[in-house]
C-alpha cells in the first residue's frame, strides 16, 4: 500500500514546489525603484532649469539647493552634500600631481577605497 502512494506523494510534493516558486517576490522596502528613479530625474531637470544660465561655483551651489529643496529633510541633504564634497576635494588634492587620464582615474579610486576602511 505504502508503495502505491509513493508516486502520488511526489507528483503532490512536485506540484507544490512549483506553486511556490511561481509567486511574486515582496515588493522592495523602498517602494518602486523605477518610480524613484523618475522622481529623482524630475527633480534634476527642474533644478537644471531654474539654475540655467549659471556656470561653475555658483551653478554647483544651484543645483544643490534646488535639489535639496525637493527632499524630505533638506538640511540632511545639504549636510551630505557637503560631506561628500569635502571627501572628493581631499581626494583630488592628493591625486593633483598624477598625469592625467587613467592613471588620476586609478589614483582617486583607491583613494576613495581606502577611505572607506
Amino acid at each position: 500500500m505504502l508503495k502505491a502512494l509513493t508516486p502520488l506523494l511526489g507528483a503532490l510534493l512536485l506540484a507544490g514546489t512549483t506553486a511556490l516558486y511561481a509567486q511574486t517576490p515582496p515588493p522592495a522596502p523602498g517602494g518602486d525603484p523605477g518610480a524613484r528613479r523618475e522622481k529623482a530625474k524630475s527633480a534634476h531637470k527642474k533644478a537644471r532649469q531654474a539654475c540655467d544660465g549659471k556656470t561653475g561655483t555658483e551653478h554647483r551651489d544651484c543645483m544643490r539647493t534646488q535639489m535639496c529643496a525637493e527632499s524630505k529633510d533638506p538640511a540632511k541633504c545639504e549636510a551630505h552634500f557637503k560631506q561628500a564634497a569635502a571627501a572628493y576635494n581631499k581626494a583630488y588634492d592628493s591625486c593633483k600631481g598624477k598625469a592625467t587620464g587613467d592613471e588620476f582615474r586609478a589614483c582617486m579610486r583607491e583613494f576613495r577605497q581606502r577611505e572607506k576602511k
